[in-house]
């Protein structure tokens, strides 16, 4: 003994507790893992050379209470760690001993996720943590796009805390848990029967079983009784059900069948020489415990087992080669408790329980289980999961999960030295055989069985009733959108009993937004009608596929334009009025220029030349141009303008045309830029979301709205206007005013454009899943023409209006249409002037005098005077040279050239 209570050890002996459940799967397992362990850690002469572990063994009886005081009585014995508990409730109670007294707990089979938390610092799990595979169920539930599961558990600690972390994983993958099923451990088959009972009521046929390996199997059996493990069903179990399947193999035919389908998760752990000796080893042991001498009880837990034994072995190898001693103190508050027949003075603190833990943390080598190495959050580093899929011929492993690239074919250790990658993309299993022997996969859901129809509102309208309105027949309601809904339920492959419940007084529309909310609430499962999709109510509600397209749009009068005396100018705007006429002058002076040598036509006085060109291009217009083109390149030229004139008079007799014989309508009301720039009242819908939208988004003011009830104050409300107590326009939803049109004999238009893109469609709950099999029954009924075969039914009009006015501007034609062509004419022009004055150059330069006494004058008169004379008779000789005909000049330089030639001659 040392002072202050202080107890010291030697290193001969080490005493290491072992805290499991004798008479139980996992129990029965790592007693023989623990005790195989023992003996090879003490056989082993490469570790604690000069110490013996011992192991204090108990037995918890499946029981909390008889598991704790057995801590207690393990604690007596100055353990430096405890193999255990097996149990996550007795975890959760001896982790408190355990940071009281500083002594490491290393659980094999303790999975609940909670015990991970700051609160227990000494607890450490050996095993996975529930926490992944969780994760992996929602990864599986996600890669076949279900969205509702249906848990079932056992309601402890591990049950609960397990199914707390499936409901967060699945929320991040957009589903959820939609119902609970919990039952008592220890819990008899009428109980469960009564749980699946209540539980196949539900829409989810996605079953996750969450329970202890020793009683779970009595949930099968008795699903399997009320017919609940035929197609249809899904069925997952966490890795408990392959625990026990595992421990009592070999299995026989009937347990095969009764799990037929179910798909199962077991830890993952990898192959390796150390495990296949280890299986080979532990036939031995069952030999000597018991007369078999096949693998009977052996299951993943026995490996966890066996590594924690071998984990405390190296950390206390570790601990020792420090230099460190083990010492014992008294805990004063346990001193306090003297006085009770409860000993817990008898408990010592392990001073180095601390440091011993530090050591565990840090250790990193390979056990039967793989890696042994923890992260920050004292969790197994590399997590992986066996996906089995359980057949009539045993288990099968059709893929695996890891955190690192979830599921795949290929063993997680392979992947590790790749990038990780979880994209749906990247995800993988083998074919699954589901409940009944089907391959397809299951829907995952189905119309509740429990007596009671579906409850769809329907709005009770008083106006545009061959949308939806009240009736006398079987199901109390028609139009429009009813049949559509009927027929979509018509192509579902299981029976909706469905009613419908009218929504409304009657007197006036009922309020839409008022309407999803009562489905929002649970008071209503379905709303049907011409319910507009808007952003504020998919936050409540889900929608199905839009069944007709909407927007809104404002109507107002519109009145008939005057005729004008002026009509005939309106076909053309200004600016192509007047490019057009400067054109028709530029190519009455081009003509001109390239046809005044060779032409006599135009030749002559200045004013019959003036008078030539005006007339020749104007009569072009309409080909009566009497001037013959006798140039190449005039001729070139007038072809190309000809062609251009003929496209521009055919362009201004289709647009004249059009605005003589379409009636033209005006309206002072110009768009919904007007209406919010006015003051003017504004007609809409009663009802409808059309208002909110003016006030909330537009920033129209409310006084200025004014809700109508029907068509006849919407026709007298536009009638009468604004000064009379109307309304200056209307703004309502485009399958609306087409009525509205058609019942006023087109005496109103729209104005504008729609300024809102939506459509109609049925409002579910959230996440009902009905919402998507109804989106689907909808794209068949359009894609095999039903829904326009009932559109035309119900909404086929007397009298078919244009929806918009027409405005003349758009039948005037502008610069823009006629640039392209109007480019390649200057072209053309550009090219055949620069041939001809590059031409008239050439023949000047052979015209000009090369010496001349006038040139002989001019360098006489100084140099600078001498350039510019030159410059000016250049010019002068090139205008005159312009000027002459083109035989004048051609018999000029015949006469020049044989001038040279004779020269030439007499010169030798």
């Amino acid at each position: 003994m040392e002072s202050a209570g202080r107890e010291s050890f030697s290193r001969n002996s080490v005493n290491v507790g072992a805290l499991f459940t004798y008479d139980s799967f996992i129990g029965r397992a790592a007693k023989l893992a623990v005790m195989a362990a023992i003996e090879d850690v003490n056989a082993d002469q490469s570790i604690l050379r000069r110490t013996k572990l011992n192991i204090v063994f108990h037995d918890a009886n499946c029981s909390g209470f008889v598991g704790t005081m057995g801590a207690l009585q393990v604690m007596e014995n100055k353990v430096v760690a405890v193999i255990g508990p097996q149990s996550s409730g007795i975890g959760h109670i001896i982790s408190h001993v355990a940071n009281e007294l500083h002594v490491p707990l290393l659980s094999f089979a303790a999975t609940d996720p909670a015990l991970s938390s700051l609160q227990y610092p000494y607890f450490l799990r050996t095993t996975q943590n529930d926490y992944f595979q969780m994760n992996a169920i929602a990864d599986f539930v996600s890669l076949c796009r279900w969205r509702e599961v249906v848990a079932i558990f056992v309601d402890d600690e591990y049950g609960r805390n397990g199914i707390s972390v499936l409901g967060d994983a699945l929320a991040k993958k957009r589903a959820k848990i939609s119902y609970k099923a919990a039952f008592t451990p220890g819990a008899d088959n009428s109980s469960i029967s009564d749980l699946l009972v209540s539980v196949n009521l539900m829409e989810s046929r996605i079953f996750v079983v969450h329970v202890s390996p020793d009683s779970g199997l009595n949930i099968f059996s008795v699903a399997k009784s009320l017919g609940m493990m035929g197609s249809g069903y899904v069925w997952i179990a966490t890795d408990w059900l392959v625990t026990a399947l595992d421990s009592m193999e070999p299995l026989d035919t009937q347990t095969m069948d009764l799990l037929q389908g179910v798909v199962a998760f077991r830890q993952y752990t990898p192959e390796s020489n150390k495990k296949r000796q280890f299986k080979e080893k532990w036939k031995k042991l069952i030999t000597k415990e018991t007369s078999g001498g096949d693998d009977h009880g052996f299951n993943s837990y026995a490996l966890y087992a066996y590594d924690s034994v071998w984990l405390v072995a190296r950390a206390l190898d570790v601990f020792f080669s420090k230099g460190n001693t083990m010492t014992f103190s008294n805990d004063p508050n346990m001193r306090k408790t003297n006085d009770s027949n409860i000993k817990l003075s008898a408990l010592d603190v392990f001073n180095e329980g601390a440091s011993l833990l530090q050591i565990i943390l840090a250790m990193n080598y390979t056990g039967l289980t793989g890696q042994i190495k923890y992260d920050s959050e004292k969790n197994r580093v590399n997590p992986a999961y066996d996906v089995l899929n359980i057949k009539s011929t045993g288990k099968h492993r059709v893929g695996y999960w890891s955190n690192h690239t979830g599921f795949s074919f290929e063993a997680p250790e392979t992947l590790y030295s790749k990038p990780s990658n979880t994209s749906a993309d990247n995800q993988r299993l083998n074919e699954i055989i589901w409940p009944g022997e089907v391959t397809k996969l299951p829907r995952g859901w189905v119309f509740p069985d429990n007596g009671e129809p579906l409850k769809i509102g329907v709005p009770n309208r008083v106006s545009y009733k061959n949308y939806v309105s009240k009736d006398n027949n079987p199901l109390g309601v028609k139009g429009y959108c009813i049949d559509i809904f009927e027929a979509a339920v018509q192509l579902l492959p299981y029976p909706v009993p469905h009613t419908y419940i009218l929504y409304g007084d009657g007197k006036r529309n009922p309020s839409y937004d008022s309407l999803i909310s009562e489905v929002a609430a649970n008071n209503f499962d379905v709303a049907v009608g011409d319910i507009t999709i808007v952003t504020n109510r998919t936050k409540f509600v889900d929608f199905t596929q839009p069944f007709m397209e909407s927007g809104l749009v404002v109507v107002a009068p519109v009145k008939g334009t005057k005729s004008s005396p002026w009509s005939f100018l309106r076909p053309f705007t200004v600016e192509m009025w007047a490019v057009t006429g400067a054109l028709f002058l530029s190519v009455g002076a081009i003509i001109w220029i390239l046809e005044h040598r060779f032409n006599e036509e135009f030749r002559g006085p200045p004013r019959r030349q003036i008078i030539t060109v005006f007339w020749f291009s104007f009569s072009t217009m309409f080909f009566s141009h009497r001037e013959n083109t006798v140039s190449t390149l005039g001729r070139f030229v007038l072809l190309i303008w000809l062609f251009v004139v003929l496209i521009i008079n055919s362009s201004y007799t289709a647009s004249l045309t059009s605005i003589l014989t379409v009636q033209q309508l005006t309206s002072r009301i110009e768009g919904m830029d007007t209406l919010i720039s006015s003051n003017e009242p504004i007609g809409v819908q009663d009802g409808t979301f059309a208002s909110k939208y003016l006030v909330n988004e537009l920033n129209i003011a409310p006084s200025r709205i004014i809700p109508l009830k029907d068509e006849e104050e919407y026709l007298s409300a536009l009638q009468r206007g604004p000064r009379e107590g109307g309304v200056a326009a209307i703004v309502d939803e485009l399958p609306y005013i087409k009525a509205l049109l058609s019942n006023s004999n087109c005496e109103f238009r729209t104005i504008g454009q729609e300024f809102t893109r939506t459509g109609w469609g049925f409002a579910f709950q959230r996440d009902s899943p009905l919402a998507v099999d109804m989106s689907t029954a909808i794209l068949r009924l359009s894609e095999e023409g039903k829904l326009d075969k009932i559109r035309k039914k119900w909404l086929t009009y007397n009298h078919e209006c244009t929806m918009q006015i027409s405005d003349t501007q758009d039948y005037q034609i502008s610069i823009q249409s006629f640039w392209g062509l109007f480019l390649i004419c200057g072209i053309v022009w550009f090219f055949a002037l620069t041939v001809f004055f590059w031409r008239a150059f050439w023949q000047c330069q052979r015209l000009r005098p090369e010496d001349s006494d006038e040139g002989r004058a001019s360098e006489e008169a100084g140099p600078s005077r001498s350039r510019r004379s030159f410059r000016a008779a250049s010019f002068k000789h090139l205008i005159k040279v312009v000027d002459k005909r083109e035989a004048e000049i051609k018999e000029i330089l015949k006469q020049k050239s044989g001038k040279k030639l004779k020269a030439s001659q007499s010169s030798p």
